[in-house]
């Protein structure tokens, strides 16, 4: 009794209470590795609520949809008329004027001109001797006259005209003011310039039309030049001090910018009666009484002053429809933006963006923080589906920093491109979402791919703001991109695969849009919905290629294998398979031996047959480092070299095999999975050929005080870790141990077969591969059929008799 209650004690002892939540947590955060775990999913975490812009609702509008209920304001907004605004900006434009760049040097030039030649006339002693170089440029000859205005015919002759000239410019008190008046005559073209051609590309002139006038950089003159040359009549010293307040207005008005019209820039209209020199010339007595003169003149003696500038021009008809402000129209909460049945086209959904912009624009601070926290639970329940099946069923992806690292960065993108590409012209979310769930189907299994499909679709439907119908369209393309993924047997698959997800897509988005509308008519009448569908349906395709295009990236990226790489590894011309020909030939042909029987056993219980079949290929390429350590390479009549040799260094020859495998496999590339069956293929299984020559040379030499330690003739492991890795394993020694048998008949080769699984069972082998003891006795049965087929009778012909 008191031993009883011992027990009944020490049990009790053995329970303690469960930990708190929060001793849990900080036990988890104390774990170095688990706190790693954690920090990736918190950052994925992030990561998801930024690439759904989590802070913003959705704008679900798009091209082509229909409003069936209509859409009304649900505040008071303005938007920008965009017709309106660029009407006016338009209108801006259009007024800007030409902006001319005047050289106000060739008219400051002109009275210097005119000193000097009225100066060589005064010079002269009577009329008739004036030189023909000075009348001409005044219209003082009839001989080769070239001013523009002819002589009235009852007026004065030309002998008339050229004395009253030659008098009233005799007098030098006479030349001195008209050199003053005239300085103050031309001031208005000193001002504004003139514009002789009219004709000036991209730029139409009217007599109404205004121009601008700048002056033009660098021509400014000095007081000197201002006055005329040194042999002018006056200089600018002699002005009178009344003319000082003018000449200062000219000098500060030669960096103004001025308006002028047409007409006060052309010379013909400026010398009109009514022009601004024309109407000016009672004001200037002294030039009055040679006025057709002077106009002769003038006219011959005035350039051009004004140069279109188009550059200047251009640049300010910018800069006025930059400045010109938008027209924006006003719209009043409720009023309806779209009405009741009425396809979305693109001003519609300018005018709903700009209703959604403005909504947003009022949300405070606080509501956006509490809708990054509702989706952040969201988004967290979903991550707990996930998360929960991947503890459940993928161990080895959570314990792997690494790839729950990968694992989460693809979701991640996924969800972000989807966001991305579902605004119009693209729509092209459907496409991240069928790749992402075609790369799991491949790199993990069709359950982990489908959940995730699940979860990607909700995601993306609620965050592009598409609503139920959107969900079940993307949840069923990625559902029929799923099923089909049962191994991927080449490249087509894939294609393929898109395809097939391609009809699915167009079919129930028809399917949605008759349950949302209840009529069939719309999928004959809504061309946008026809679009949508076949556009929807040729992402899907476009998935497919791409997937098909990346798989080398993929496998590499996920660490596994698709058959279609597993067939390219098979080719015998493979440099290591050539190698182990040339090298160990009789390893060579035991691999492939091990690879037909190990195939279909494989086959049997469901397991990747041609995984198991290429694995084989390679599971001894380490033995052509040391080829002739091992029997199947040795000739008839050969002594073996481990006669020479002590167990234990026999065993670390033949346990080496495989660690130089592993080094040969990925010194040429050979992907993980392939890897692991050059690894895994003996587990950690014992040399018991060379354990009991041990145990016998000890106890031969007891004095010599061998200790034999069962654990330094048993491989380093691991054990088998799949299905795969486990028929591999009983191929192996199953084949090796049937060469030994001198008489291979089939009650014999039973019997080798099970004796050799039930050794590996109790020797723990399977406990890490998920083989079950059905499964094992189907290996069984397969392996006895291969090998019987192998070893099995033939008839014996009588010997050939000579002649």
């Amino acid at each position: 009794m008191p031993y009883h209650g011992h027990r009944r004690a020490a049990r009790t002892l053995a329970i303690r209470p469960a930990a708190s939540p929060l001793r849990s947590l900080w036990e988890l955060l104390r774990n170095r590795h688990a706190a790693l775990r954690l920090l990736l999913v918190l950052l994925a975490l992030v990561g998801m609520l930024v690439s759904v812009h989590a802070m913003r609702k959705p704008f679900g509008y798009r091209l082509g949809q229909r409003a069936d209920y209509g859409i009304a304001a649900r505040l008071d907004f303005e938007r920008p008329n965009l017709v309106q605004t660029e009407r006016a900006r338009d209108d801006a434009e259009s007024k800007v004027p030409p902006i001319f760049n005047h050289k106000r040097v060739l008219i400051e030039e002109l009275p210097g001109k005119l000193g000097g030649m009225l100066k060589r006339v005064a010079a002269v002693k009577q009329a008739d001797l004036i030189p023909p170089d000075l009348l001409i440029p005044f219209g003082l000859t009839d001989v080769g006259q070239i001013g523009k205005r002819p002589n009235p015919r009852n007026g004065p002759t030309t002998a008339q005209r050229r004395d009253r000239f030659y008098a009233a410019v005799r007098d030098p008190e006479q030349l001195k003011k008209i050199d003053q008046e005239f300085r103050q005559f031309i001031q208005p073209i000193l001002d504004t310039g003139v514009l002789l051609s009219l004709s000036i590309p991209n730029v139409k002139l009217s007599d109404l039309t205004m121009l601008r006038i700048m002056p033009q950089e660098g021509t400014a003159v000095t007081d000197d030049d201002r006055t005329g040359p040194a042999n002018g009549i006056a200089a600018a010293t002699e002005l009178e001090n009344e003319n000082s307040l003018e000449a200062a207005a000219i000098s500060e008005s030669r960096s103004e910018d001025r308006l002028v019209m047409l007409s006060d820039v052309q010379l013909p209209l400026l010398l009109s009666a009514n022009g601004r020199l024309g109407a000016a010339w009672p004001r200037f007595a002294a030039l009055q009484n040679i006025r057709p003169m002077l106009e002769d003149w003038l006219t011959t003696h005035v350039q051009e002053t004004l140069f279109y500038n188009d550059q200047a021009t251009q640049d300010a008809r910018q800069l006025a429809r930059k400045s010109t402000p938008d027209v924006k129209e006003a719209f009043k909460k409720g009023n309806l933006l779209v009405n009741p049945g009425t396809v979305i086209d693109q001003d519609f959904l300018s005018l709903l963006q700009s209703e959604y912009n403005a909504f947003e624009d009022q949300i405070t601070a606080w509501q956006r923080w509490l809708r990054v926290m509702v989706v952040a639970a969201v988004i967290i329940l979903l991550g707990g589906l996930n998360g929960y099946y991947l503890v459940r069923n993928e161990p080895e992806l959570v314990r792997s920093a690494s790839r729950l690292s990968v694992y989460l960065v693809v979701i991640v993108v996924a969800v972000a491109l989807g966001q991305a590409l579902s605004f119009d012209p693209w729509r092209a979310e459907v496409i991240p979402l069928t790749a992402t769930v075609m790369i799991f189907a491949i790199a993990y299994n069709q359950l982990l791919a489908t959940l995730t499909g699940f979860s990607l679709s909700l995601i993306l439907a609620f965050s592009t703001g598409s609503g139920l119908g959107h969900f079940v369209v993307l949840m069923s393309a990625a559902t029929l991109t799923v099923i089909p993924l049962t191994q991927v047997s080449s490249r087509s698959t894939l294609i393929k695969v898109g395809l097939g997800s391609a009809v699915a897509y167009f079919v129930v988005s028809w399917g949605v849009a008759v349950i949302e509308t209840q009529s069939l008519a719309a999928l004959f009448e809504n061309t946008n919905l026809l679009m949508a569908s076949l556009r929807g349906a040729a992402w899907c395709l476009v998935s497919g290629f791409l997937v098909a295009g990346s798989l080398p990236f993929i496998e590499s990226l996920f660490g596994v294998v698709t058959n279609t790489s597993l067939l390219e590894l098979g080719d015998v011309s493979h440099p290591l398979l050539a190698e182990l020909v040339r090298r160990a030939p009789g390893t060579y042909n035991h691999s492939i031996t091990v690879a037909s029987i190990a195939e279909t056993a494989a086959d049997s219980i469901g397991a990747n047959g041609l995984l198991v079949k290429i694995g084989a290929y390679f599971h001894d390429i380490g033995k052509m480092v040391k080829p002739h350590y091992f029997v199947e390479n040795m000739v008839l009549g050969e002594t073996s070299r481990h006669n020479q040799l002590a167990p234990a260094m026999s065993t670390l020859i033949i346990i080496g095999h495989v660690k130089d495998g592993v080094d040969l496999a990925e010194q040429h590339g050979l992907p993980r999975p392939v890897v692991d069956f050059i690894e895994q293929h003996h587990g950690t299984t014992l040399v018991e050929y060379f354990y009991h020559a041990a145990n016998k040379q000890a106890s031969e030499h007891p004095d010599q005080g061998y200790d034999v330690q069962e654990s330094d003739f048993r491989y380093p492991g691991p054990k088998p870790q799949t299905r795969e890795l486990a028929v591999m394993m009983l191929s192996d020694a199953v084949e090796s141990a049937s060469r030994a048998l001198s008489e291979p008949t089939p009650k014999r080769i039973e019997s080798l077969v099970n004796d050799i699984a039930r050794k590996r069972l109790l020797d723990g082998q399977f406990e890490e591969c998920g083989l079950t003891l059905t499964e094992l006795n189907k290996i069984q049965d397969s392996l006895v059929k291969s090998l019987n087929a192998i070893y099995h009778g033939r008839i014996k012909y009588p010997e050939q008799r000579s002649a």
